[in-house]
């Protein structure tokens, strides 16, 4: 086996029985890995696509670059321990920029517009001045986010725990957490307020999670306002450079990410995981197997032939929403249309319980209820545009999975002229209102492309192509398997099922499987992540 000079991932691997095999190359898998590889362990990622990262690989089309799912990360910088500790991971290779003052722009009917800012004072004051008869309201909804994030420490160390000694501590040290994680969101805002424009304005973030209001536990609520509260921020060279970073830091241990590697099963003897089948037949041996990959994705696809309460409880759940991005590629000085680092949200509507957008009739398509829009070019200080001003423009919304399934599994870009027709009639309809919030923007597109639930199946593999995993429901927080320790001895889960979703729930899920597998080793470096913040 020779180490490519270029990258810290290739095609094969070393063959050898490995501390631990790591499924799936996304932020849960190589936070755990890097943090594994940190304690001295060799670790072998395995992911199935061409290039590592998961929702924060880049891909490439004439000359532009865009990101598939890093938009907008909180909690990065150096106040924060996650973000102490990544640099320590990445040897400080991994920096991050903010998106300025403002992160986020709301726009709604009648010329409304709030934007949510760097600062939690002046959110605060944005919001009063916005609702000046609600302030004891928004008060409460502070106070209500505090005592969340203030809980949910006991929440994530519980869900570290087997689940026979997990379920007692989710019952009692992690209480609070659950009496919070168990009410809707929309339930919680309508006993604050009963003005219909604040409750849509504080529940405007729920395309961070991919749960409506009417479905969404208040808690994953409650952590995107804390997450986002000084800020929001991008990777500086693009968001492929997180699995660049952390993939060396995994090679810099002895270990090693192989790309084209399809696992087909984990290896299990007498309820014990001892490595993994890959597609093809190759087997490689591990003394512990952690699946980033996703808890229902790992146990529909990966554990033929297990059974158990278990196994049929996470299949019960439900996959958020699946979603299409338009991806735009501009040439000019797009600043001088209104675009910025900001993301740019675009209610067509105030409803607080808006759903996705139906396209289940394709010939009889209504507006897309939101749009939500990213320019990732603004957002990197790296970002050459050269002398044609090249920059690129992402358009997000969530979409039924059902007026997709037709097509899985069926050949990328051949999957004939009806799913073509539909994806084509998507982008026009989808571009065309775009643009009539950023008319400035039109002489700019050179390029679009639309991407469905269809290729994030086929690229990374989640349930019914859904970006966040399993919904953030409170049935989904309150099922006792979804931790990071199997009941199958020396397997593991990663990711932002065993945790909270998004790129820091993923974060998290990692850090939760490092924690239960090697839990001396990894407590030490929280802890030190966390004093350095002190000095």
């Amino acid at each position: 086996f020779v180490i490519p000079s270029e990258r810290p991932w290739s095609k094969t691997s070393p063959d050898r029985v490995w501390d631990y095999v790591i499924i799936g190359s996304g932020m849960g898998g190589l936070t755990a890995a890097a943090m594994l590889s940190e304690l001295g362990k060799k670790v072998l990622v395995l992911e199935q696509h061409y290039v590592p990262g998961g929702f924060t690989h880049t891909f490439r089309r004439k000359s532009w670059r865009w990101d598939v799912g890093v938009h907008a990360v909180g909690e990065v910088s150096e106040k924060s321990t996650i973000g102490r500790l990544l640099t320590k991971l990445t040897r400080g290779g991994l920096k991050w920029a903010t998106l300025g003052k403002v992160y986020d722009e709301f726009y709604y009917p009648d010329g409304f517009r709030i934007d949510f800012p760097d600062d939690p004072q002046q959110f605060r004051q944005n919001l009063y001045d916005a609702f000046p008869q609600e302030r004891s309201a928004i008060d409460e909804y502070f106070l209500l986010v505090k005592r969340v994030s203030g809980s949910m420490k006991s929440y994530y160390l519980a869900r570290t725990l087997p689940r026979w000694v997990g379920t007692f501590a989710d019952r009692w040290l992690a209480r609070d957490a659950q009496d919070h994680l168990a009410q809707l969101t929309s339930d919680v805002v309508a006993r604050l307020t009963q003005d219909p424009k604040l409750r849509a304005v504080l529940v405007a973030q729920w395309g961070y999670y991919g749960s409506p209001p009417n479905r969404s536990s208040f808690a994953m609520q409650a952590l995107v306002t804390k997450h986002f509260l000084w800020g929001g921020y991008y990777p500086v060279g693009g968001s492929q450079v997180i699995a660049e970073q952390l993939c060396g830091a995994v090679a810099r241990a002895g270990g090693w990410t192989r790309i084209h590697a399809d696992v087909e099963e984990i290896l299990v003897r007498d309820n014990r995981a001892y490595g993994v089948r890959l597609e093809g037949g190759e087997e490689i041996r591990a003394h512990r197997v952690i699946s980033a990959a996703g808890v229902q994705s790992t146990v529909t696809r990966m554990l033929p032939g297990q059974r158990g309460s278990w196994i049929d409880d996470t299949t019960k759940l439900a996959p958020a929403p699946a979603h299409v991005c338009l991806y735009l590629g501009f040439e000019g000085d797009i600043r001088t249309a209104g675009a910025s680092a900001a993301n740019k949200w675009f209610y067509e509507e105030w409803s607080p319980e808006l759903e996705g957008w139906d396209v289940l009739d394709p010939s009889n398509m209504p507006r897309a209820p939101v749009l939500y829009s990213s320019f990732p070019s603004l957002k990197d200080p790296l970002h050459d545009p050269g002398p044609r001003q090249l920059h690129t423009g992402e358009v997000v919304t969530f979409v039924p999975w059902e007026t997709f399934a037709p097509w899985q599994g069926k050949k990328w870009r051949k999957r004939g002229e009806e799913y073509d027709a539909l994806k084509k009639s998507l982008e026009e309809k989808m571009l065309a209102q775009f643009l009539e919030h950023m008319p400035g923007l039109r002489p700019f597109v050179k390029y679009a492309e639309l991407s469905t639930p269809v290729s994030t199946d086929h690229f990374v593999r989640p349930m019914k192509g859904s970006i966040y995993g399993l919904e953030p429901t409170p049935e989904r927080f309150q099922n006792p398997w979804l931790r990071a320790r199997s009941p199958i001895k020396g397997l593991y889960f990663a990711g932002s099922e065993v945790t909270t979703v998004g790129v820091m729930g993923a974060t998290m899920g990692g850090i939760l499987a490092s924690l239960a597998a090697e839990p001396v080793g990894t407590f030490k470096l929280l802890r030190d992540a966390a004093r350095a913040g002190s000095l």
